[in-house]
């Protein structure tokens, strides 16, 4: 196993050059720079100037070339948008709001999708069946910001039960219920759909209707046999999942005033942030990577007939 990680993992670099690369390129030869928002348009001279300060005079592979080298040594450069702010400063100030926002939509959307998904399944084309598909429809399928925007009105506008925005935990968690509740509810969808799935899947197996014949306990049955063998789709399912709440949500953040990094990937690509979209995009890639990794090694302790191999 150790040699499989290690080449996954030998493997999550290559892609990390071919993504830099990638993103490097259409943000430098996109129309228009990160010094043209200006009012007051650069002169020529001037714009020649911080262009050679920022090392963008160059052709596009050299300045890839040396973004890559200082990268490699955590050295994520300067933001051109604030000027006094290395690309870490930016991260260890932002990031932590994001971070928080979706540990709190896992920490209830998980449990509680992977539950009812269950409870759906033992009661198929039930009542409460009917209502938790409807619901897991209508949180894969609505976008959050429409969502969101209704739930503003009506908690907000309407009711004046929740304020309109803002992120404060500590002095008004009320601040906290929309966005943690509406970021939650897309995983909560996929994991009632899947945990429904796998459960009726697995109940029409022989081996589940001879251990429910021998007399074995329906609780031991559903939960030595039948949730261990869901676990392989639903580690797959939260792969992704998990890498996207930790890198938050612009739409969210942007809709509810949360000063996340969400948000400021979407204002950096607005203003030609360069160091700052390429750092973002390289941490989202590393997440991705190591996520997708880990998911591979809990194959093995679901379900011990799962090997790694090269």
């Amino acid at each position: 196993m150790l040699r499989y990680i290690l080449l996954r993992l030998f493997g999550l670099l290559l892609v990390l050059l071919v993504v830099s690369f990638i993103t490097f390129g259409m943000l430098y030869n996109v129309p228009g720079g990160p010094f043209d928002q200006y009012e007051q348009p650069l002169s020529a001279a001037a714009l020649a100037n911080v262009k050679a300060k920022y090392n963008l005079d160059k052709p596009f592979y050299v300045v890839w070339a040396s973004y890559v080298a200082h990268a490699a040594r955590g050295d994520f450069g300067t933001s051109y948008s604030a000027e006094n702010k290395s690309i870490l400063e930016i991260f260890q100030q932002q990031w932590g709001t994001s971070v928080q926002l979706g540990l709190m939509a896992l920490a209830w959307s998980v449990p509680l999708g992977v539950t009812l998904g269950v409870v759906a399944a033992l009661r198929p084309n039930s009542a409460t069946d009917y209502l938790v598909r409807f619901v897991a429809i209508l949180g894969t399928t609505v976008p959050n910001f429409a969502i969101a925007v209704f739930m503003t009105f009506l908690l907000s506008v309407v009711w004046k039960l929740l304020p309109t925005g803002g992120w404060l935990p500590i002095k008004d968690p009320r601040t906290l219920v929309m966005p943690v509740f509406i970021f939650g509810i897309l995983p909560f969808g996929v994991l009632v759909r899947y945990a429904r799935n796998g459960i009726l899947e697995v109940f029409t197996q022989d081996y589940m209707r001879t251990a429910r014949a021998k007399g074995v306990p329906f609780v031991r049955v559903l939960f030595k046999h039948g949730l261990r063998n869901v676990l392989i789709p639903l580690i797959t399912v939260l792969a992704p999942i998990i890498p996207n709440a930790l890198t938050g949500s612009a739409i969210l953040e942007k809709i509810f005033r949360i000063n996340g990094i969400g948000r400021y990937f979407i204002d950096s690509i607005g203003q030609r942030d360069y160091p700052m979209v390429m750092a973002l995009v390289l941490i989202v890639t590393v997440l991705w990577g190591i996520s997708y990794l880990a998911g591979d090694v809990l194959y093995t302790v679901a379900d011990p007939r799962v090997r790694l191999r090269r």
